[in-house]
């Protein structure tokens, strides 16, 4: 497989063979079985079928809307209409629902115990939400009901989505043996802002001719993948996270989804490709797998970038190999991802990704390094005598003081008080009260400033907010974290207000704020630029990282 451009106009791609001494196992030369062939009997031939084209469902402005609440509503002729007399099942709203109805959900569990029948069918055009704000947090869907499906035999299913529905805002789990949470056969249905967890199998599965827009969502804690698919379906994966489940994404049969924007972090394995799988991979981040980042096998041919669209893929950190290619024969085309050629076995086609240079030993490929580099030509950080910035290393309250006071030389807005716990020769004294009489900084109580104390990430948010005056108009905004219970009281509105306004960056999971950790070197300089860049003071870097508001 080649490029098409010329390789004279080129670098010399890196051919790697496979280095069998390291393998501690193999792969079969088929993953169908493990992956997605569960039925008693074995499933149907897959047809070559002209895709759908890829579309977002739209539903009309003036679409009817039927309200369900497990706790406080009746299913009847007379209910439904009003939030304040909803159906009680979602069971029922779809037997009334029409195409172009919307189904919105109260809080609450749905499950067999509130009357529910699985699997729930989202006929087409019909769209059940709950509240995407919080990907589903508090709604949530548990069950299973038998299906038999045209391609994989009989399957116990929670929802199956048809051509045109939407499903959004809502957490789905199935707990059955092979349980899969969401099934699409067909049609190009749209699931968005929902979260997958804690199924047997799988969190969606996509199958036949389907052609689906999965985007925003998360999937963790599932026994089998996050999302499988299989036969001839393509569709758009985007912007999701995958963590602590099976394989993130397995590709089978000759399916040819388009995976962009993901995060795929702590699985077993990150995108497994197997038969005659073609996905194309564009801005992903495989990281920090346990096994492998992305796996070929049997005769996939994933794309991983050519040189008139470069994959963008970051690929690294993962247990045993970052790009494994255990294909019988192709050799895969890997062109501008971020992955450590050390890293990757069996035959590929690789051009990197040149990192720029950076005036740092050891921030030349850090994921902050664009942010560490144009705070150091700027003269607001610096780097240690031995050339090295070290970018994972710990901030004290008084270093932070030290940047803050360059990048935004504040002006006074309250008296300066002598902390007691700051001496009149301390290196840090005049940027401390600096950055306390400019409101980024305070003390603690007795006057102490606790000078060496590593400041925490929640605290720095909370700084720059601060001095920059910045506030929320939504305070749910920090629902979008998984760790959202682990934010302070105190600073739930600071948290809020950096994250509207573009503050916050989030290595490596964006939607998992770790906000009682020791910011690093790295984070502060993300956290400072993207102030800067608040404050007119700076032009956006782009970055998988920024949280943006949903």
């Amino acid at each position: 497989m080649k490029s098409k451009g010329s390789r004279a106009n080129r670098p010399t791609p890196l051919r790697i063979r496979p280095r069998p001494q390291r393998m501690a196992f193999s792969w079969p030369l088929s993953l169908t079985a493990l992956l997605v062939f569960t039925g008693a009997s074995a499933p149907l031939s897959a047809q070559t079928v002209n895709q759908p084209p890829l579309s977002t469902a739209q539903v009309p402005v003036n679409a009817r809307v039927l309200y369900v609440n497990p706790a406080a509503g009746l299913d009847g002729s007379d209910r439904g209409a009003l939030d304040n007399a909803p159906f009680r099942t979602i069971t029922y709203a779809l037997q009334q629902a029409q195409p172009g109805t919307i189904i919105q959900l109260a809080p609450g569990t749905y499950s067999r115990d509130t009357g529910e029948v699985f699997p729930l069918v989202l006929r087409p055009g019909i769209s059940l939400r709950g509240d995407a704000s919080t990907k589903g947090q508090t709604v949530l869907i548990v069950g299973s009901g038998a299906y038999i499906s045209p391609t994989f035999a009989r399957q116990n299913v929670t929802i199956q989505s048809l051509e045109n529905s939407e499903l959004i805002g809502v957490t789905v789990t199935n707990t059955s043996i092979r349980g899969t949470a969401v099934w699409i056969e067909s049609g190009n249905p749209l699931v968005r802002n929902s979260t997958f967890s804690n199924s047997l199998r799988d969190g969606v599965f996509i199958t036949g001719n389907a052609a689906p827009r999965i985007e925003g969502n998360v999937f963790t804690k599932n026994d089998g993948n996050g999302i499988s698919i299989a036969r001839s379906a393509q569709g758009e994966i985007r912007g999701n996270v995958f963590q602590d489940t099976g394989f993130g994404i397995a590709v089978s049969d000759n399916a040819a989804p388009r995976i962009t924007d993901n995060q795929i972090i702590n699985n077993v394995d990150g995108v497994v490709n197997s038969n005659a799988a073609r996905p194309i991979l564009r801005n992903n981040v495989i990281e920090s797998n346990t096994r492998d980042g992305l796996v070929a096998i049997a005769n996939s041919q994933p794309d991983l970038g050519t040189a008139d669209s470069p994959g963008k893929n970051v690929i690294r950190n993962n247990g045993r190999y970052d790009v494994y290619n255990a294909t019988r024969s192709n050799t895969i085309l890997a062109v501008g991802n971020e992955i450590d050629s050390d890293r990757i076995s069996g035959l590929v086609d690789f051009v990197a990704i040149d990192a720029p240079p950076s005036q740092f030993s050891d921030a030349r490929g850090h994921w902050a390094q664009a942010y560490i580099d144009a705070l150091a030509a700027q003269g607001i950080i610096g780097g240690f005598p031995d050339g090295t910035f070290r970018p994972d290393a710990p901030v004290t309250r008084a270093e932070f003081a030290s940047i803050v006071a360059k990048a935004f030389s504040p002006a006074p807005k309250r008296e300066a008080v002598n902390f007691v716990d700051i001496e009149s020769g301390f290196w840090g004294r005049q940027a401390i009260q600096s950055a306390y009489q400019g409101g980024f900084m305070a003390g603690y109580p007795g006057q102490r400033f606790q000078p060496n104390q590593q400041i925490p990430r929640v605290q720095a948010l909370a700084a720059l907010v601060s001095g920059l005056g910045l506030s929320s108009t939504n305070s749910a905004v920090v629902s979008q974290y998984q760790d959202a219970s682990q934010i302070p009281d105190w600073a739930g509105g600071a948290i809020a207000a950096a994250t509207q306004n573009g503050i916050v960056v989030n290595y490596p999971i964006a939607t998992q704020l770790n906000p009682n950790q020791q910011a690093t070197r790295g984070d502060i300089a993300a956290f400072v630029y993207q102030a800067l860049v608040k404050s007119g003071r700076a032009n956006p870097i782009s970055s998988p990282y920024v949280v943006t508001a949903p």
